[in-house]
């Protein structure tokens, strides 16, 4: 027989998370267009950001970097074909985006270095001093033998 041990307080909050789900759905946050593909990669001290931009210009990217995200936004202008030619099919994303990639632990925002080549923008985020020296100290119980 299985017994089990009602906890009201976990169903409603795993209640409430749907509910936000649902309404964040429901209700535009930002007035972005798209938003582009994001890899992190933990590299011991720092962390490698790869976006993905392709046909878009260094300066047309803004960067924003603090302590705990990094922000990436700008706008990426549609091709004009002009009037003598017709879209058939058109899949790339245009306008306006916005990513906001929040990082694991506190970096050092002023020391963060970009790169932008063939289409991908690589940043190199270091991890703040305190969180690569930090020491935790590990209790151990003292259980008898037996």
């Amino acid at each position: 027989m299985i017994v089990r041990y009602w906890q009201p307080f976990q169903e409603i909050e795993t209640i409430r998370q749907q509910l936000d789900t649902i309404f964040e759905d429901l209700t535009p946050t930002t007035t972005t267009d798209w938003a582009p593909a994001v890899d992190l990669v933990d590299a011991g001290d720092s962390y490698v950001l790869e976006v993905v931009l392709p046909g878009l210009k260094a300066e047309d990217i803004d960067i924003e970097a603090s302590r705990k995200s990094i922000t990436l936004s700008g706008e990426q202008a549609a091709v004009e074909y002009g009037d003598d030619k017709t879209v058939l099919r058109r899949e790339r994303r245009y306008g306006n985006f916005r990513r906001v990639v929040n990082l694991p632990v506190v970096v050092d925002h002023e020391q963060v270095r970009a790169d932008y080549a063939n289409g991908i923008l690589t940043l190199h985020v270091p991890k703040a001093a305190e969180v690569i020296n930090q020491v935790v100290k590990v209790n151990v119980a003292d259980t008898p033998a037996g």
